[in-house]
């Protein structure tokens, strides 16, 4: 009998008992690529060498040094490092542990250093599970359903359709429609902030456009918003730069940053400016175990591995090698109806949505290969493999979605 709740979602009946880069293997001794890596997770794979020896180092000195009662040594080491790598105006870090922790309390911020009550997201969004992170994700109604009623205060803007074949229109509607509601529903001088995932996670893997994502911030600077980036899941390297917004060269207000940032070490952090980190009254926020010791080594030894000569480029590298790959499968299986994003952050869209789980299980069966779906309809087959894949791993994994996307046809 378990005594576990069945609250979780299973990707699969997998029972694990070791990890090592790329690869889990099973309590019966079998071997799967995981191109789930924890949800986007596992930056370095499971249990690099110098990840784990952080951790093991660290174990021993101090397993739990609350922030409020004194400071370790490793709280500012860490904001040095993400200093060194967040945008040049974010220079103040505030730790917790999840992803959901850290996107309310730059809400919590953005409503104290404006004095404004309401937030705006955009549709296809996801920013996490408690209440007010419920209230923010608009991605599928099984993240909200039966947890009504939700705060308040949150309006939520058009996302620019990926599959338009007119683009330019497209941006431009949804910069018409986030105008609209400004004038209709949520008054600039009663909007605190504007939170922005620059890749939709859950919500399908849909980089935003260029274009879009500058004319939300110019709209937020002429209204004195504050423009937060959700990048909990695109940061930390998952798009082959820091963060997804270092493609646009914009820098926002507040970041959001969990996931990859200690190699799958529950840790998260808030960045933004001193000006703002100022307006938060002391003692308005915190948090338990926000900043723990051992979280800290993981993440700043998760730094020190991504610094490393050549490891953004073959995160880079390996993203051209898996779009290539499947985009040349999209030519031969016309159900294979688009690829897209930046990174190791890839999706493949599906005309038929009945098909990918059929996919994903002959994929799971046979290929030994883990993946996972996205998307309002879950029409979409997510990638996201630990950063430090090799090029033959992306091969075995192309072969065995190949497969199943023939077995399937």
């Amino acid at each position: 009998m378990s005594h576990l709740s069945n609250v979780w979602f299973k990707v699969t009946d997998l029972e694990v008992a070791t990890g090592r880069g790329c690869r889990v293997t099973t309590v019966s001794g079998h071997d799967y690529l995981d191109f789930a890596a924890g949800i986007a997770v596992n930056s370095t794979g499971h249990c690099h060498p110098k990840v784990t020896a952080a951790i093991a180092a660290q174990a021993e000195r101090f397993i739990h040094a609350q922030a409020n009662v004194y400071t370790h040594d490793l709280l500012e080491t860490l904001a040095s490092k993400l200093d060194d790598i967040t945008p040049p105006s974010i220079d103040t870090f505030f730790f917790a542990n999840s992803g959901a922790e850290i996107t309310e309390a730059a809400v919590k911020l953005a409503k104290q250093a404006t004095g404004r009550p309401n937030t705006i997201v955009f549709q296809g969004s996801f920013h996490g599970r408690t209440h007010m992170a419920m209230a923010m994700t608009t991605s599928k109604t099984i993240y909200r359903a039966g947890h009504e009623p939700l705060p308040g205060g949150v309006h939520i803007a058009q996302f620019p359709d990926p599959l338009a074949s007119d683009q330019e229109a497209t941006i431009a509607a949804s910069l018409k429609a986030f105008d609209g509601l400004l004038a209709t529903r949520s008054a600039p001088s009663d909007t605190a902030c504007v939170i922005l995932e620059p890749v939709l996670g859950e919500g399908g893997y849909v980089p935003a456009p260029r274009a879009f994502v500058e004319g939300i911030v110019e709209r937020c600077r002429e209204h004195g918003i504050l423009f937060i980036a959700d990048e909990v899941q695109s940061g930390f390297g998952r798009t082959g730069e820091w963060f997804a917004l270092d493609r646009f060269d914009i820098e926002p207000d507040i970041i959001c940053m969990a996931k990859g940032i200690a190699s799958g070490f529950p840790l998260s952090a808030l960045g933004t400016r001193r000006e703002l980190d100022d307006l938060w009254p002391t003692g308005s926020h915190g948090g338990t175990y926000g900043g723990n010791p051992i979280g800290c080594a993981a993440a700043i030894a998760t730094i020190e591995v991504m610094s490393e000569p050549g490891f953004m480029d073959n995160v880079r590298s390996r993203g051209t090698q898996l779009r290539d790959g499947l985009s040349e499968l999209k030519e031969h299986h016309p159900g294979l109806r688009q690829v897209r994003g930046p990174g190791l952050m890839v999706a493949s869209t599906f005309e038929d949505r009945e098909r990918v789980p059929h996919v994903l299980a002959h994929c799971l069966r046979e290929g030994r290969l883990i993946l996972m779906n996205a998307g309002t309809h879950g029409d979409i087959i997510r990638w996201m493999p630990p950063l430090v894949v090799t090029a033959d791993e992306i091969d075995e994994a192309v072969g065995a979605f190949a497969a199943a996307l023939r077995a399937t046809a």
